[in-house]
This record gives structure tokens, sequence and C-alpha cells, in this order.
């Protein structure tokens, strides 16, 4: 085994091996000890002011061993991370990872494929983790797909294909400025903001996105999108396309999406899924039957890094038109030309699907997720957390000072801390208090919301390390910090004394 570089190699790999080895080997112990004790740190803690100081050390000139770069990464890095590894981040919509997916994205980093395209191994991985997808979402085998950053980059290309699908002319070549009538989208006002701004970025416009209320239950109103929809056309517009949320961000909505597939073929629409998250819910047995419509869209895009614990980043989209999605995105130049035979082969190409020639191997981390685990167990932790949400609900209504703000439909909660005589802008400031305390404590990491106008506590489950315990932590620990931050504004002198975790 060579010791050192020959003469003349100026390459970057390492003139010992062996101790590239030891560095590896420990790096891989440190993350697997963090994984095995996050239950005992905090859930999240702030960067420290020496830390970011550090971060800010000019371009480095010369080389320094990796040996002190995995310390600097163990002391600076580490223990200060987003905090959706730990059982109790119950913030936004963050999955919590695995550690196969984390063993496949590190073997991805060492390939180092391009999978814009050619012939190699990484293309038919791919592809092999498309046909997966389609059959969890009933799209037929000839469908397309591209594995993406997430949902929002999903959204841009889909609706990138509905615009090239349902324009009335072509808009590659010419722009949107050169249709006849503007073209209008409609989703409900609880959709997510990804949705306004693929708007934006395909030259649409905001105001082309028009919002449809939202029943008691926070679904879009199909008599409501109607009314719309005919009114559009009747001043002359050309309503195109509906985003439908399989999981609303607020509240975890699911929009009635057999009636809204069977509007969308009545009305000539484009029927698209934002299923970031919920839509994988399908592989439960509680929500198989109202997301099944998902197979009656033109097309979904969802995340493999949140429910599906895939490290970040990791998302995918399928078409089920795919002429329709080549058309928006083929352009093969010279350089690209393909080949019968070759690295050059292996038709078509990724590249075709979407606006990114240069794309890394998603999906060796999606590939080792799946089968490590299998997806019944991973359809089991989804199951799991919606029971919890259900739970965590119940108990929420069982507490005269908590009050649930929204149903319980899938797997988030939304509830306020109350007090008698006290106003909106009142329970809203401690309300957002105690979110803050409860993360800067390192107790638990919810986020906030808004509710019909209420400020919300939002718990949104999505950790398969969450166990009930954690649950009732939470709740203890909100009843016992609303009232202390009440006497501590009474008396603001008066240090807040550190909070138990509940145990």
């Amino acid at each position: 085994m060579r010791r050192r570089p020959a003469a003349g190699d100026d390459s970057l790999d390492p003139a010992d091996w062996e101790a590239l080895k030891r560095v590896f080997h420990d790096a891989v112990e440190q993350a697997v000890d963090h994984l095995r004790d996050i239950r005992e740190a905090p859930v999240w803690r702030p960067t420290p002011d020496a830390v970011k100081a550090r971060l800010e050390a000019p371009l480095p000139r010369a080389p320094e061993a990796l040996e002190a770069l995995l310390a600097r990464f163990a002391e600076d890095m580490l223990p200060y991370g987003t905090g959706n590894l730990h059982p109790r981040f119950f913030g936004w919509v963050h999955g919590s990872g695995n550690p196969a997916g984390a063993l496949g994205e590190m073997l991805a980093g060492l390939m180092n494929c391009n999978l814009g395209g050619r012939d190699h191994v990484a293309v038919y991985v791919e592809r092999q983790i498309l046909r997966w997808c389609k059959e969890i979402f009933g799209f037929p085998a000839g469908a397309s797909g591209l594995l993406t950053s997430g949902t929002s980059m999903g959204t841009v290309i889909a609706l990138a294909v509905a615009r090239t699908a349902r324009g009335e002319i072509d808009v590659r070549r010419r722009g949107l400025a050169a249709a006849p009538r503007p073209m209008l989208g409609y989703a409900s006002s609880e959709a997510h903001g990804a949705v306004a701004k693929a708007f934006e970025l395909l030259g649409f416009g905001r105001e082309a996105l028009r919002q449809v209320p939202v029943d008691a239950d926070f679904r879009l109103s199909l008599p409501l999108l109607a009314e719309m929809v005919a009114a559009d056309r009747a001043r002359g517009c050309l309503p195109a396309v509906v985003v439908a949320s399989a999981g609303t961000v607020n509240t975890g909505a699911i929009d009635d999406l057999a009636p809204l597939a069977a509007f969308c073929r009545a009305e000539g629409l484009w029927l698209h899924v934002d299923a970031a998250f919920g839509g994988l819910a399908a592989l439960t047995p509680d929500f198989a039957a109202p997301l099944a419509a998902i197979a009656e869209a033109h097309s979904v895009a969802f995340d493999f890094h949140k429910w599906l614990h895939v490290p970040y980043d990791a998302g995918c989209v399928l078409v089920k038109d795919e002429a329709a999605h080549r058309a928006t995105f083929a352009s093969r130049p010279d350089y690209l030309a393909p080949a019968e035979r070759g690295l050059a082969g292996g038709e078509p190409w990724f590249c075709e699907y979407g606006p990114e020639l240069s794309r890394g191997f998603r999906a060796l981390k999606v590939w080792f997720t799946i089968k490590a685990h299998g997806i019944d167990r991973l359809a089991e932790a989804i199951a799991r957390n919606c029971r919890q949400a259900r739970l965590l609900g119940r108990a929420v209504e069982s507490h005269a000072d908590l009050e649930l703000l929204a149903p319980v439909g899938l797997n988030i909660v939304c509830f306020r801390f109350v007090a008698p005589g006290l106003g909106e802008a009142e329970l809203a400031r401690l309300n957002r208090a105690i979110v803050a305390e409860l993360q800067m404590r390192g107790i638990a990491a919810p986020s906030t919301t808004r509710i019909r106008g209420r400020t919300a506590i939002r718990v949104a489950l999505t950790n398969h390390r969450t166990t009930t315990e954690d649950l009732a932590i939470l709740v203890s620990a909100v009843r016992r910090l609303g009232p202390e931050l009440l006497a501590a504004e009474a008396a603001p002198a008066a240090a807040l004394l550190p909070l138990a975790t509940g145990r």
C-alpha cells in the first residue's frame, strides 16, 4: 500500500491512507455516539459567540490536518445543529434522519456521481427509487419523475410542466408575455408559501395565484373554487392549474382530493398535489383512503427528508405526462449529445426533466433508508406519530389552561396556553414567550403559527424517536411556564428559575 505520493503526484489524495482510515473511523464513532446519546442533550442550544467568531476566520491558505478539523467539528459544530434529531423537536416539519441514510449520504459523497445523465449505476438507483414512488402513489409505470432538493423545487418543476401543458403558446420560445390570456392557478389560503414562490419564479406572478378560502377543517373549499374559476373565465383569463394540499403546513389538513380531481378533469385544469410530508401517510391504514386520489393528479411533489427520515436534502416530483415533462426541459446541445454505446448513453437523461445538469446522488441515501428499514416499518413510524398527535390533542383538551385551536387531522397539533383576563394580544405575546423559553432551555422545540388570527404553539410530529413521555414533558413544561412567565412579567426583577424537563 502506498504511504507517500509518487514523484510528481500533486493530487489531493492523502499521503497516508491508513491515517485517513483512522480519521474516518473516529468521525463515525463521534457521529454514532452523538445519535446514541441525543436524548440526554438539550433539544437545541444557540451557537456561542466564540464559535461564531471562529467561523468568521479569513480564507485559509495553508492546509490543516484532518484530525484537527474533526476536533473543530466536534467542538464547534456537532452540538449546535437544528435540533431535529432530538425526540422533542416539534418545530416546523423536520425529519429526524436515520443512520442508514447517513451511511448512504457518506458513500454517495465518496462516489461523487453526477446524476445529470450518462450511463452509470447511480442513474439506475434513482430510477428504482422513482419506480417505488410511483408504486406508493399509484402513478402509472410510464410516468416520469426526478429526485429534487425538496418539495419547493418539485413544485417549480411540476408547475413549469403545467405551464407547458396548459399554455396557449410555446412558452419556452416566446415567454408568458406573448400569451393571449393570463394563466391563473388556485390554491387554498393554507397552501405552503413555496407555491407562491413558484408562481413568481415561473413568470406567472404572485397575483396569478388565486387564494381559495378554506372550510371549517382548513381544507380548500371546492364550491368557492368553482365560483372563482367561472368568474375568472368570464373576465377573459385562462384558469390552468389547481394546487391541492395533502397535509397543510399549519394544521396538517388534507384537501378533499377526489372531488378536486373530478372538478379538474371536468374543467380541463392541471391538478398538482403538494404532498411534502402528508402524502406519505398514504402508506398507513388510517390515511390510505383520503390520500388515494393522489393517483388522479397530474403531478405530485413530496419529501423523503421529512416523514421517511432520509437525511437532508431529498425530495421528489412525479409527473403523469412524461412527454409534457420532457418537452418542458429537454435541451441537448452538442456537448451533451447522446450516444448508442458508452458513457454518453443511458437515455433518457435526468437533465431533460428539470433545470439542473449537475445533480448529486441523492437516491443512494433514500435507497439505504428504504432497504434498511423496509417500507412497512417506515409506515408504522408515520402511523405512530399520527396516534401521538391525537393523544396530544386529547391531553390539551383535558386541561382548562390549554386550548386546542384546530382539529387534529394528521400529525400537527395547534394549541395555546390560556389564562383568565388576558386579551388576544397578551395571549399571543405569552405563547410566543413560552415557545422561546422551551427552546432556550433545551426542553422542547415547537414552533408558532397563527390560526384564524390567534397565536398557536404548533407541534409537528415527524420524529421516529418521539415517545408519549416526550409529549407529557412538553405539556407539563407549557403548563408550568405559562404562570411562571406571567409572574415574571408582573415582577420583572424576579429571576426565572431553571425549569426541569418534567421527568
